[in-house]
C-alpha cells in the first residue's frame, strides 16, 4: 500500500508544490504551474478529490461549460479553458496519474 508521506516527497521532488489549508485541515493541495489537485491521505494512500484544475489564487477552479464555451470556475470568478490552458492541465495530470500510481 502507497505511503501518503512517501507519495507526497515523490511530488515536492517532481517539481509539485504542496499546499495546506485552514478550512481544509485534512486536505492537501498539489500544483504545479497553473495546475492544483487536492488529495487527502487515506490507508491506501492518498486519494484524489474530485478533478485537478486551474490555480486561481486561495482556489481551485473547476472546468465547466457555459454557453458552449469551457471555463475554470471559482464560485463567482470564470477563466478562460483556453487551449493553451486545456494543453498544460493534461500534461499536469498526466505526471499526477504517473505519481500516484504505486511504486514497484
Amino acid at each position: 500500500m502507497p505511503d501518503p508521506a512517501q507519495q507526497l516527497q515523490n511530488f515536492y521532488l517532481a517539481g509539485f508544490e504542496i499546499h495546506t489549508f485552514e478550512r481544509l485541515p485534512n486536505t492537501v493541495g498539489l500544483s504545479k504551474g497553473h495546475c492544483i489537485a487536492l488529495v487527502q491521505p487515506g490507508v491506501d494512500g492518498l486519494k484524489l478529490l474530485g478533478q485537478p484544475g486551474w490555480h486561481m489564487g486561495e482556489v481551485m477552479g473547476v472546468l465547466v461549460e457555459r454557453g458552449g464555451q469551457q471555463l475554470f470556475q471559482a464560485k463567482s470568478e470564470t477563466v478562460e479553458a483556453t487551449p493553451e490552458r486545456m494543453i498544460e492541465l493534461r500534461q499536469f495530470q498526466r505526471e499526477f496519474d504517473e505519481l500516484m500510481m504505486p511504486q514497484a
